[in-house]
């Protein structure tokens, strides 16, 4: 996944007495993508989301579209060379109205619309700029896709590149509240809230049997998922998941161990509920997980595991057993200190909802399954 960083543009890094004002302005320009608001992003590149946008005869001369999108709709070869996962700069023959971009920023449109373009690509002047608006779409929950400089625009609300840095920060992330819980896998477990003065998720540890720290804990991170969570669905293993390893640390406690389970509010690994959900229809139609997230314009994986690598550390955690069969996982929690003394398999059997999505994970995303 290519993110945006500062420090690859030769912007100066954010002082601290400039951060807080940062992240305000990070968190500002979510609520107005999420709101339909357009945003100028660095020294005057004003964006209007697609899919939220509105306003009476708005249109632009050029539509800003991630890597991704562009692969569907054949303009790969036209995406910045220096920077293969770099967004697309497109212009048409005539200018982009709100309803021909979503038509071009939502895969479900694609049969209402199957003739798309031709389009050109212009050299993205503010590729910096450029990639932080995709980043900012993701988190905002929107699809990636905005019309550049639309007239009539509004007021746009202003960021700067180096300001994503400050907010996703995962050293503002503290302990906020903490609470003895008893759950069904054990009657021995606490319950821990983190909050970061930035983001408004809000993740939470389960700490079952007593810690204990000369014995290394059982660690699970498990990724929101209200699917397969709450409404038991069978198109994931979620579910079954988590209450595997909530048994398993059950069982660890029972034989003087413990366990974490870190839950972390990233939800569709990290592109948001309906993105998700978009992702689900997608798979309908015939495409795995990986292909329904790209034809979103969405990365396949896009998880903060360095908030997890926090978290432990605010518990006061820095040797775990981890269960998992993510590769990735180990190495990014490695890349935070974090020593893992073993990978514990948590394989559990498919069912015929989600055979398909188990190898897909397994055949292009590299988990260690049979």
């Amino acid at each position: 996944m290519f993110r945006p960083c500062a420090a690859d543009y030769g912007i100066r890094p954010l002082s601290g007495s400039d951060q807080p004002a940062a992240a305000r302005r990070v968190a500002l320009a979510l609520d107005a993508l999420r709101h339909g608001w357009p945003i100028r992003i660095g020294d005057g590149i004003t964006l209007l989301p697609a899919e939220t946008g509105f306003g009476e005869g708005v249109r632009a001369d050029r539509m800003l579209i991630s890597s991704a999108r562009a692969v569907t709709l054949k303009l790969a070869n036209q995406r910045e060379a220096a920077v293969p996962e770099a967004p697309v700069l497109i212009r048409a023959a005539e200018p982009f109205t709100l309803e021909m971009a979503r038509s071009l920023a939502d895969p479900a449109l694609d049969l209402r619309y199957p003739m798309k373009g031709p389009f050109a690509a212009e050299p993205i002047e503010q590729l910096a700029a450029a990639s932080m608006a995709m980043e900012l779409a993701r988190l905002a929950g929107v699809l990636p896709a905005f019309l550049v400089e639309p007239e009539p625009s509004g007021l746009a609300q202003p960021v700067n590149v180096a300001d994503l840095e400050a907010w996703t920060d995962s050293a503002k992330l503290a302990i906020a509240a903490r609470a003895r819980l008893p759950i069904s896998a054990s009657e021995d477990a606490e319950i821990v809230a983190f909050r970061s003065t930035d983001d408004m998720r809000e993740h939470v540890a389960l700490i079952i049997g007593r810690q204990n720290g000369e014995r290394a804990p059982l660690v699970r991170l498990h990724s929101e998922c209200l699917t397969g969570d709450i409404l038991g669905s069978l198109k994931c293993d979620c579910g079954p998941q988590l209450d595997a390893a909530l048994a398993s640390m059950a069982g660890e406690a029972n034989n003087g161990g413990w366990g974490v389970l870190l839950y972390l509010r990233q939800e569709g690994r990290g592109i948001g509920l309906i993105n998700k959900l978009r992702a689900y229809q997608l798979q309908d139609q015939g495409f795995d997980t990986v292909d329904a997230n790209n034809r979103l314009g969405l990365p396949t994986e896009a998880r903060d595991f360095p908030v997890a690598a926090r978290m432990l550390w605010l518990l006061g955690v820095q040797q775990i057993r981890l269960m998992t069969n993510n590769p990735a996982k180990l190495a990014a929690l490695e890349a935070e200190g974090v020593t893992i003394t073993e990978r514990v398999a948590h394989q559990l059997p498919a069912n015929p909802h989600n055979q398909r999505y188990l190898a897909t994970k397994r055949d292009r995303a590299g988990h260690l399954l049979l």
